[in-house]
């Protein structure tokens, strides 16, 4: 880190900004998908300990929303998703957390931030719309409940890391089989 006169610190800028298409919708059928998960119950709770273990959020619900498409998740994302998770994403997450949850004064503060973690989350899953959207393979002819856990395993961070979540991973399948409107375990 550079001095600035007046022992002012200045953070040298090493990355350039980031570059999104001009044309990004954020209300997608994920979006949609993404919301209506995350109301069933034991959604938030496994994603939100799996986020504890260094998942993604993001990345389960982009797994999920495959599953329910009857569709393989192979875990790959293009460079714009995971830039845009690390540099905005969890920078606002890690904010929110330096944040007291006890203090009053520091409420508003925390709600504010809050609220454009979710914003940042809702262009992370639109830039990943724009890939898995595209995407034209075949159905899976997997049972569903097998390829929801298939494809959630893909989504975690390292091999290593869906092995130690295993049981989450189960709970998580468990509670996202029926996400899809009229959708049917086969």
């Amino acid at each position: 880190m550079e001095t600035a006169p007046d022992d002012i610190a200045v953070i040298p800028q090493t990355a350039a900004s980031l570059a999104l298409p001009a044309d990004l919708q954020t209300d997608t059928e994920l979006w949609s998908f993404a919301l209506s998960c995350w109301q069933k119950p034991g959604v938030a709770s496994a994603c939100l300990s799996l986020q504890q273990q260094g998942w993604s959020v993001t990345r389960i619900l982009c797994a999920a929303w495959k599953a329910n498409q009857r569709r393989t998740y192979s875990g790959l994302e293009a460079v714009t998703v995971t830039e845009w998770r690390n540099r905005v994403t969890v920078a606002l997450r890690d904010i929110k957390r330096a944040l007291p949850k006890e203090s009053g004064s520091c409420y508003d503060l925390r709600s504010g931030v809050a609220r454009l973690e979710l914003e940042a989350e809702r262009v992370e899953l639109a830039l990943a719309w724009q890939t898995l959207n595209t995407e034209t393979e075949e159905p899976a002819m997997q049972d569903r409940n097998i390829l929801i856990i298939g494809n959630l395993t893909a989504a975690a961070p390292c091999a290593n890391s869906a092995r130690a979540a295993a049981s989450d991973i189960h709970q998580l399948a468990s509670a996202l089989t029926f996400s899809r409107p009229g959708a049917q375990s086969t």
